[in-house]
This record gives structure tokens, sequence and C-alpha cells, in this order.
């Protein structure tokens, strides 16, 4: 098959560093541009190190547009004892390796959508929804020429950064619940299943024997992740989150899911943020019928997403140790 195109929108950010280096790297993935928006540090700071890591792995002629600097409601929630000051501490990081487009984030992405076939383009988040639920909102006909979503966040049991909720979501649970609202599919890589994919040191000697200078970077990325983790969550190892979400693009087999209804809590007191998947109203796609029926629910209204439930961690780490092979040295320091 064809390489798919996707749009990444990130917050770089450890784990969304590597999401990028994969995407670039994986020969299953046409990155056609990047977006940012504020979410583990604030906009200027996410961007300068999305600009860094194209230095870093050699981006050549993906355009680079900087996005919201801010949620919808609320102010930015920035968890700086997961990624630092910068958004990106560890390792020493180059000056940009590409020139930021004068284009915000949604008129890139919408410009993007509008120049691929439709359905030909994936949108894929790791980082808060603002810059997805704005590009919905401002340009309601080009949501259905979109392919789909596939976003890093949310969980169907537990959270991260509350009992409830997990962070992306957290960052700007409005956004998040316009863009699970719309009519485009969305494929939610949560924690269930990222927590699966740990960077422990036995993967990361995996990644050391690829023995590059990009590889290099990727160790001292996750050594700098993993000590953060390990003193605040108590983890062997960091989990890779958001390369999950560039993985399950790739090769969708990556990824078990089930399709159900899911609704983003904006009010809640102790929930908001909370991703509230109905596992009880799991679809059975082959039957094309509710797993269970009978239930005084409106399921013309309620969209039927991909939950994410199971991973191939095997598959998963291949596919990054590939994608890390073959963009190789690249000599940006």
């Amino acid at each position: 098959m064809p390489p798919r195109p996707i749009l990444l929108d990130c917050d770089p950010g450890h784990d969304d560093a590597v999401a990028m280096l994969l995407a670039w790297g994986s020969p299953a993935i046409d990155l056609v541009g990047v977006t940012t928006v504020a979410g583990n540090q604030t906009l200027e700071k996410v961007t300068a190190n999305a600009l860094a890591l194209a230095r870093v792995a050699g981006i050549a002629g993906v355009p680079f547009a900087k996005g919201a600097d801010c949620p919808l409601v609320g102010p930015q929630l920035i968890p700086a004892e997961i990624h630092g000051e910068s958004g990106l501490d560890g390792p020493r990081l180059p000056g940009p390796g590409a020139d930021l487009d004068p284009r915000h984030a949604v008129d890139l992405i919408a410009d993007t959508v509008r120049g691929h076939a439709s359905g030909e383009v994936t949108l894929v988040a790791t980082g808060a929804l603002t810059n997805l639920a704005l590009f919905a909102r401002t340009h309601p006909d080009l949501v259905g020429r979109v392919a789909g979503v596939t976003l890093m966040g949310g969980a169907h049991h537990g959270g991260n950064m509350t009992p409830a909720a997990e962070f992306n979501i957290l960052a700007d649970p409005e956004a998040a619940a316009i863009v699970f609202d719309a009519s485009w599919p969305v494929t939610m890589v949560g924690l269930d299943v990222t927590h699966k994919v740990l960077a422990t040191p036995e993967r990361m000697e995996q990644i050391a024997r690829v023995g590059t200078d990009v590889a290099g970077f990727v160790a001292e990325l996750v050594d700098f992740f993993g000590q953060a983790y390990k003193a605040e969550r108590r983890y062997p190892g960091p989990p890779m989150h958001d390369p999950l979400a560039v993985a399950a693009v790739a090769d969708p087999s990556v990824l078990a899911t089930v399709a159900a209804p899911v609704r983003v809590e904006t009010r809640g007191e102790y929930t908001r943020g909370m991703t509230v998947v109905d596992l009880r109203r799991t679809w059975d796609v082959a039957g094309g019928e509710p797993s269970i029926l009978g239930v005084a629910d409106d399921y013309e209204n309620m969209s039927m997403h991909r939950v994410g439930v199971d991973v191939d961690v095997d598959g998963f780490w291949h596919m990054l140790i590939d994608a890390l092979t073959r963009i190789g040295n690249t000599h940006f320091r």
C-alpha cells in the first residue's frame, strides 16, 4: 500500500519527539505537515522544540506551523515535572531545521486536507486537542474530507493527572468534547494501551544497537523522561504514549480496538477531563448490532469511535527501531 498521509498535531514533549521521528522514518507514513499546540509547555517552547526536531531527524519538505497558545477555556496546565522547563529537557537541542510556516496551524490543517483527495489525510494528535477543535468548528465543510483522527489521549479505565483524567484531555476538555462529537471517525490511543509500551532498559538496549546519532538522541530523551516518570509515577520505564498513535496509523494491526461511544466530561468536580467510554455498548462490527440490546439509549445520535484495548508490543518496538534505522545518521550536531 502507498504511505498514508498524516498531519501531526503535537506539543513536544519527549514522547511527541519520538512520535515525530517514527512518522518521518516509517515507510508506511507520508508526513505532510506538523502543527504545534500549547500543552507540555508553552506554545513558543514546544514550537521551538518541533523545529529543532526537524534538524535532528533531517525532516525536509514538510511545513511546520504553530497554533493555539491556550485552551478554549481556562488557563494552560503545564506538566513541567515530567517534561522540564523547556518541554524537552535532557539532550542538548540543535538549532531549527525548518522555517516556521506563516499560516496558523488551523489554516495549515485546512489547506492540507483541501489539497488532498477526500478521505486521504489522517490527523494524528498527540497533545491538547485545541487546534483540531478549532478546525472542526471553523471548517465544518472539511471535516468529512478527513480520513480520521487518531489521538493519544484519554483512557477507558482511570487517568494519570487525576484519578479520572489523562493529561491531553484534561489540558482542554472542551476541545476534546468537540473532537469526539464531530462526524469524523476517532481512534483513541489511551493509557490502557500506552502503558504497555514502556521504554525499559531492555528496549533501550535495542535502540542503542541502531548505533546512529538519532538513536543516541532518543536514548538521551528517554533517560530524562524515564527519571522523571520514575520519580513521579514509579514506572520502570517511561511509556511511549505518542509514538503508539503514529504506529496505529502506520500499521493498524499493532493496536486492537473496540468500537464504542465516547463522551468527555467537562463539568464534573472530580471527573473533569474524563473520557467516558461506554464498553457496555461496544459495537459488533461484523453483526452490525450493539453488544447488548434493549437499552434505552439513542444510538442514532451517538458517535461510535475506535478505542484501543490491547497492543502488539513487539510489533511496536520493531516499527520504531526500523524507522530509526531508516533515518540513519543526520549529523545534526
